[in-house]
């Protein structure tokens, strides 16, 4: 039987890279975007992939739209939200508007969570819940202060996973916080380490090997537990 997998996020970078990944591993696929992405349609051409456009992790309505879409399709190997900003960067959290720090917080730690409870159902036995994090969100790592408001999003992601992941003790589906590298994105920038293709190479054999195993760990792209 093939599996299955729900990438929130998958227009570019990242996303994408999974989705091409996940697709030449023999998965099906159901990608979500928030506007119609040309890269990812030219995936679907030849490939067993779902498109879902319109789906913004910010909007409850939006997720709650897309479960409804869903209802139909079997369960979830794999979901994994990818979907994530990094608004300003590079200024102190204390010299930003709050408007901005709020809007961090939403995308990268609140609506994460917030598709998790959405769509915990739909994650087949021995499934996986995967949120991709980072380690600047590691906050025993943090010695150079750098992306405060992102590294501070992220280290709240990190501790509202372990939680819901708390919260739903006994479940028969693991979480996995996924540090991907530095990776050659929009975000990542041109000097980055690794490129795309070579980091959702290393995520998804990550992943397909912790398939069946439960709790909540925080991993980096070969596999390596990231401190918290």
């Amino acid at each position: 039987m093939r599996r299955r997998a729900l990438i929130v996020g998958a227009s570019r970078g990242l996303g994408l890279g999974l989705v091409a990944r996940f697709l030449a591993r023999g998965w099906d696929v159901t990608a979500t975007v928030r506007r119609p992405s040309q890269a990812l349609a030219d995936l679907s051409m030849d490939a067993p992939l779902r498109i879902e456009a319109g789906v913004d992790i910010d909007d409850d309505g939006a997720v709650a739209d897309l479960r409804t879409r869903l209802a139909e399709v079997p369960d979830f190997d794999l979901v994994f939200v990818v979907a994530g900003i990094a608004t300003q960067a590079g200024t102190p959290a204390s010299l930003l508007s709050r408007e901005v720090v709020g809007a961090v917080f939403q995308t990268n730690a609140v609506s994460p969570i917030r598709f998790a409870e959405a769509f915990h159902r739909r994650v087949a036995p021995g499934g996986l819940i995967v949120l991709m994090t980072s380690k600047l969100g590691s906050v025993s790592l943090n010695r150079g202060g750098g992306w405060s408001s992102y590294r501070a999003s992220k280290a709240a992601l990190n501790t509202l996973a372990r939680s819901f992941a708390g919260q739903h003790k006994g479940a028969d589906w693991g979480v996995v916080l996924m540090h991907p590298g530095w990776v050659r994105t929009d975000l990542g920038g041109r000097r980055a380490t690794l490129d795309v293709e070579t980091s959702a190479r290393g995520m998804v054999g990550v992943l397909e090997a912790h398939l069946g195993q439960r709790g909540c760990v925080y991993l980096d792209h070969a596999g390596e537990k990231v401190p918290w």
